[in-house]
């Protein structure tokens, strides 16, 4: 084992996809490195891949096991795919929370909610004030993006400055939140530049350089100025910079304004406790709107995308706390359906369209922005911070690949470093020190369980191919009486001349009677053979091959 220090970094979650976002940072001798973690977040499930599961998150065994190292927990902003997690895992991976005031007050939540302590969460300001964890000192380096408070992290090591982005955008108008401040990241790059650039990735395909927020305001307006009926819209809960320009919005139009759904009433709650929601239209509870013209009448609702128990789902399905939908309103989606999320979205939008509501979106790209960076400003990050070497990260593997060839191309070192993958950055370019094993561990119902264990592959086999049980009675190793069998999920056809169900039972009466002695006295024996006769009956019927449980009961003297 060298003894020789050195800087690695380590992606658990969020690099060569979009979410979950989870990161180390150590430095020391190998085998014996101090460790920062970056964020803590979650993705979420598909009835294909993982049904029943309510949210994904980062294995954390690797730094599990090295949690006597861990000095430092660090949370770039509060959306869930970066701070989602922290309440679950922390138990596993105790050590002290660094947030800015707006996150902090999320993270809090989330601790409380899962029963930690939520004293862990350490509020702390702007660089350059910074906090010393082991080898490390680390501030927050404000950035723009489509949530309050959103932070770049200034990591300086033994080796050199490191910028962790975090999510970002070169906003100079953000309405909500700090703007692009390029004077600011010139002072923080100092005059050699900085020694890494770990940077998100999420739009470099995309060549036009990134829109305001603000640039909004215009084409909203106008929007809602024209809608008939109740105006209704929906966004990101958490983008509290348009649910104050949909709301100006409506008040120009002459409209009265309701947030429904806990989520978005939260996050302005947390703006305001972070003191960073200023002029926010005034807004009226639902029982007052009871008495206002629908035309006269705006709701801001969560939903956007397509989740199936909020506000905007609710109204598609006919009722939301006694509001609904009629022919002539106006639904806006002003938001970016995440990918994964088309079909969802989709049956609101056609749920809506069948009540004779108009449906808006982002169709014609005047209602919604993204939150992250184009190529253009990646380039201009690039030449504002002067890195050594860029490391791409917050994208799947082929944003991470273009954007190390954009880096290499203006003459940066770079490298492609996908979950697992860890990157000794010790000297001027990054060099691949190993590749560990990482995974993900979901949350089933209130239970984590690791994503190798089983239980969701068992679930997706008894959905897609259909479930038998199967009870037998023996004593002294011979059949009593009759099988008994239980069919589920799958179909009858009318050619049988008896029923599935009945046709397993002979079949399987008969095998055992013909099985001699030796064969049925043993559990495992049974078993065996009742899942091939199973099998064979359902393949030969009905072309499936069932997930099979036998019962044996056994009767002794």
């Amino acid at each position: 084992m060298s003894s020789k220090n050195r800087l690695i970094y380590l992606p658990l979650g969020g690099s060569g996809e979009i979410g979950m976002n989870m990161y180390l940072y150590g430095y020391g001798p190998h085998g014996k490195e101090r460790f920062i973690l970056v964020d803590a977040g979650v993705t979420f499930p598909n009835m294909d891949s993982t049904p029943g599961v309510d949210l994904i998150m980062p294995d954390t065994a690797y730094i599990e096991a090295r949690a006597d190292r861990l000095d430092a927990i660090f949370i770039t902003h509060a959306h869930e795919d970066h701070i989602g997690a922290i309440g679950h895992l922390f138990s596993r991976i105790p050590a002290p929370i660094y947030t800015r005031k707006f996150t902090g007050a999320v993270a809090r939540t989330k601790m409380e909610e899962h029963g930690q302590d939520s004293r862990q969460v350490n509020v702390i300001g702007l660089w350059p004030e910074m906090v010393s964890v082991g080898p490390f000192a680390v501030g927050f380096m404000p950035v723009a993006h489509s949530i309050p408070e959103a932070s770049g992290l200034v990591i300086d090591t033994p080796v050199g400055r490191v910028i962790h982005s975090g999510d970002f955008k070169l906003d100079p108008d953000p309405i909500v939140g700090e703007p692009h401040n390029p004077a600011l990241l010139r002072e923080i790059a100092g005059q050699q530049g900085v020694h890494a650039l770990i940077c998100d990735s999420t739009n470099v395909f995309s060549p036009l350089p990134g829109r305001s927020e603000a640039g909004l305001r215009a084409d909203i307006s106008a929007l809602i100025k024209q809608a008939s009926g109740m105006m209704v819209a929906t966004t990101f809960a958490s983008n509290v910079a348009r649910l104050k320009t949909l709301a100006q919005a409506g008040v120009d139009a002459g409209r009265s304004i309701v947030v429904l759904g806990r989520s978005m009433q939260k996050m302005m709650d947390y703006a305001n406790f972070a003191e960073v929601l200023h002029d926010f239209p005034p807004t009226i509870d639902l029982e007052d709107a009871r008495d206002i013209p629908r035309e006269n009448l705006m709701l801001l609702v969560t939903g956007s995308q397509g989740e199936g128990r909020a506000a905007s789902a609710q109204l598609a399905r006919g009722k939301y706390r006694g509001i609904t939908l009629r022919e002539g309103d106006t639904f806006l989606f002003s938001s970016k359906t995440i990918p994964g999320n088309e079909t969802s979205v989709g049956g609101i939008m056609n749920a809506f369209s069948e009540m004779g509501v108009t449906v808006l979106d982002d169709s014609s790209g005047n209602v919604h922005v993204s939150g992250h960076a184009n190529r253009p400003d990646l380039e201009e990050m690039h030449a504002l911070m002067r890195p050594k070497m860029v490391i791409p990260n917050h994208g799947e593997h082929r944003h991470l690949r273009e954007h190390a060839l954009l880096a290499q191309v203006n003459g940066m070192a770079s490298a492609i470093a996908p979950n697992g993958t860890m990157l000794d950055l010790t000297g001027n370019t990054p060099e691949v020190a190993e590749h560990i094993e990482t995974g993900r561990i979901y949350l089933d119902g209130k239970l984590l369980i690791g994503a190798y264990d089983g239980v969701v592959l068992e679930r997706i086999r008894m959905a897609t191919r259909g479930t038998v049980v199967v009870s037998v009675m023996l004593e002294n190793n011979k059949l009593l009486g009759e099988s008994w069998a239980e069919v589920l999920g799958l179909p009858e056809t009318s050619a049988m001349q008896m029923s599935l169900q009945e046709s397993i039972e002979k079949a399987v009466d008969q095998e055992l009677e013909k099985a001699n002695q030796r064969r049925r006295s043993v559990d495992d024996e049974v078993e065996s053979l009742v899942q091939k006769v199973v099998s064979r009956v359902c393949r030969d019927l009905v072309g499936k091959k069932p997930v099979c449980k036998v019962l044996i009961n056994r009767l002794v003297d």
